[in-house]
C-alpha cells in the first residue's frame, strides 16, 4: 500500500528572517493579489514569492529567488530525514477544536492502483499552472492533504508522546488558528510512523490539483530522460490525518445559482415538492440550526433562498429516485447531498446540467452563506442553496468505489498554512 519516508525538510532561518510568522502564508488559491502584495510588503521573505509569483517569467523568477535564499541561508536543509508532526488548533462551530497529523514524504501512484485516491473532479487550467512552477523549482511549497484509517490510532498515540512537549515551531494566524510543528529525527521514531502506512490506503482531503500534477510532472522527468523510478519526483510532501481524529472538521460550500434568463422560484419550488417535503420560513437565522438537526438525523436536506428573509426547506422524501438518475453510480455517490442537489434540483429540475455546473456558466460556489445570502439579496443572483457539509466517511466511501464527488463538495477547515516546511526534489 501506501509508501511514505522521511525526509530532510527545506525550512526558513528565523533568525535571518525575522520570525517565522511574516514569512508564511494560506494557500495560494485562497489569496488574492491585495494580499499577496501586502505578505510580501511585511516581510520580502515571504513564501508567497515562491508559492504564488507573478511577473512577466514567474516561475524562472520563483527559481532565482529559491535558490538566492538557499545560498544565502534564509531557507535550510534538515541535517537528517524527518517527521514533521503538524498541529492547527481553531474554533468550529462554536467550540475550540485540534487536529494533528504528520508531514512526510509519499510515493506517487496512479489513481487506478488504488492506493492513493481522490474524491472530486479537478480544472485543467490550475494544474498547468502547478505544473509549470514544478518545472522550474523542482520543489513542493506546500503539502497535499490525505487522510487514513488508523481506528485503533495506532499513528495517532505515536504523534500524541512525540509531541508531548513544547513544539519546534508555534504561530498564531489572523483567523486564530494556532499552527505548531515538532521536528521528529530519531531514527527508530521515524521507522515507525513510516512503518505504519505499510498496509494503508491514503484517500486524497485537499489538493488534488496537485497531486495529479506531482504525477504529470513525474512523468514528464521520466520522458525526457530526466528522472527513473525511485528517484526524487516519485515522493511527494503530504500531510496525513487519521480520518478518525476528533478534530477533523469539513464545511460545506454553498451554490449560488446566477444569470438564468427564465428564473421562476415558485415554479421551481412547485415542481421540488414532487420530490421534497417543503417548508416555507422568513427568518434565515433558522437555516443552520434547521438543516444541522436533519444533518444529525441523516436526512438529505437544502435551504433554497429567494431572498427578502425567505427560504424555503427542502427535505428529500425518497432516496431511491437517485438510483433511476444516476444508475451507474455506486449507493455512496448516488447519496451524496451534493449529488442529489445537483442531478434532481439543479440539473433535472431547473435545467442547468453537468457541463454548465462544471464551467460554472450559472453556478458560483461559495464558503459563506452569508455570501450566498448577500448575492441573492442584491439582484446578482436568482437564488441560492445553503448545504449540510459531506461527511468523513462518504469521502472514503466514494474514493474506495472508484468514483469523484462533484466539483466543491468538501471544504476541510482549516487550511494548512503554507512555509513551514518545504521539499527539495533533488
Amino acid at each position: 500500500m501506501a509508501l511514505v519516508k522521511g525526509f530532510k525538510g527545506l525550512r526558513f532561518d528565523v533568525q535571518k528572517t525575522g520570525g517565522i510568522d511574516g514569512v508564511v502564508c494560506p494557500p495560494y488559491d485562497i489569496i488574492s493579489e491585495g494580499q499577496r502584495q501586502a505578505y510580501i510588503k511585511n516581510n520580502e521573505y515571504n513564501v508567497i514569492r515562491l508559492e504564488l509569483p507573478k511577473g512577466s517569467d514567474p516561475y524562472n523568477d520563483a527559481a532565482k529567488i529559491l535558490n538566492e535564499w538557499t545560498e544565502k541561508g534564509i531557507l535550510v536543509r534538515e541535517d537528517k530525514d524527518a517527521v514533521y508532526i503538524y498541529e492547527e488548533e481553531f474554533t468550529a462551530y462554536g467550540q475550540r477544536k485540534s487536529v494533528k497529523g504528520c508531514i512526510v514524504r509519499v510515493k506517487i501512484e496512479e489513481f487506478e492502483k488504488g492506493v492513493i485516491l481522490p474524491h472530486e473532479f479537478t480544472l485543467s487550467k490550475a494544474k498547468e499552472d502547478r505544473l509549470n512552477l514544478m518545472k522550474a523549482t523542482n520543489c513542493n511549497f506546500s503539502q497535499i492533504y490525505a487522510l487514513y484509517s488508523d481506528e485503533e490510532n495506532t499513528t495517532t498515540d505515536k504523534l500524541d508522546r512525540l509531541s508531548d512537549c513544547k513544539p519546534d515551531i508555534e504561530l498564531t494566524d489572523s483567523d486564530g488558528v494556532t499552527h505548531r510543528m515538532w521536528i521528529v529525527t530519531d531514527e527508530k521514531d521515524v521507522s515507525s510512523i513510516c512503518g505504519d502506512f505499510a498496509d494503508r490506503k491514503l484517500y486524497i482531503a485537499d489538493g488534488h490539483h496537485r497531486y495529479e500534477t506531482a504525477l504529470n510532472y513525474r512523468n514528464y522527468l521520466r520522458s525526457k530522460g530526466l528522472a527513473k523510478e525511485g528517484d526524487a519526483c516519485d515522493y511527494q510532501m503530504m500531510m496525513l490525518v487519521n480520518m478518525e481524529h476528533k478534530g477533523l472538521v469539513v464545511f460545506p460550500t454553498h451554490r449560488i445559482v446566477r444569470d438564468l434568463e427564465s428564473f421562476d422560484a415558485e415554479k421551481v419550488k412547485a415542481e421540488c415538492a414532487s420530490y421534497f417535503d417543503t417548508t416555507e420560513y422568513s427568518d434565515t437565522s433558522l437555516i443552520e440550526p434547521t438543516l444541522r438537526s436533519l444533518y444529525d438525523e441523516g436526512k438529505k436536506a437544502f435551504a433554497m433562498y429567494t431572498g427578502d428573509s425567505k427560504w424555503t426547506l427542502l427535505v428529500l422524501k425518497d432516496i431511491s429516485v437517485m438510483e433511476k438518475l444516476l444508475p451507474t453510480l455506486s449507493e455512496a455517490s448516488r447519496q451524496l447531498d451534493v449529488s442529489v442537489l445537483h442531478t434532481l434540483v439543479l440539473e433535472k429540475l431547473m435545467g442547468i446540467d453537468a457541463e454548465n455546473m462544471a464551467k460554472q456558466i450559472n453556478l458560483t460556489y461559495v464558503k459563506q452563506s452569508v455570501d450566498a445570502l448577500n448575492a441573492v439579496d442584491s439582484g446578482k443572483a436568482n437564488c441560492a442553496f445553503i448545504l449540510n457539509p459531506t461527511r468523513i466517511s462518504e469521502i472514503a466511501a466514494v474514493s474506495s468505489a472508484g468514483e469523484k464527488m462533484p466539483q466543491k463538495s468538501t471544504y476541510f477547515y482549516p487550511k494548512l498554512i503554507t512555509g513551514l516546511v518545504m521539499n527539495r526534489l533533488d
